[in-house]
């Protein structure tokens, strides 16, 4: 599993250096979200789009949903931003989803910035 998540990292994390520099910075988020959606699917993986996962409380208890972005191989959320930067309230957001959702893994992605910023989130 470690390798599956290291090489689906490094697959999501090279098409969106490649998306990033083919529509540059300054689209909406969605615009971008179809784009890897559209990249990633291309190269055969399982690619979901505003997937709807259930949001739990310590005693399961259903709270509500959390639509995660992209989801891929039912592993890993990408959650997405077109924002100037990332900030602390993003790496917050990702990881309170992923641990609401139970899913260990995580990347955020802005392709707001000239530069891509890229963070791989892992819990256990």
């Amino acid at each position: 599993m470690d390798r599956e998540i290291k090489v689906l990292s490094d697959q999501i994390r090279s098409t969106s250096l490649s998306l990033h520099s083919y529509l540059k910075h300054g689209h909406l988020e969605k615009v971008y979200e179809h784009g890897l959606l559209n990249r990633l699917s291309k190269v055969g993986l399982s690619v979901k789009s505003q997937y709807s996962i259930k949001v739990l409380d310590e005693d399961n208890t259903e709270l509500g949903d959390y639509y995660a972005d992209l989801l891929v191989e039912d592993i890993l959320i990408v959650e997405i931003k077109a924002c100037r930067t990332l900030t602390d309230d993003h790496t917050a957001q990702i990881l309170g989803y992923m641990r609401a959702t139970g899913y260990e893994h995580g990347i955020l992605v802005n392709f707001g910035s000239p530069k891509l910023q890229i963070k791989k989130f892992f819990l256990n």
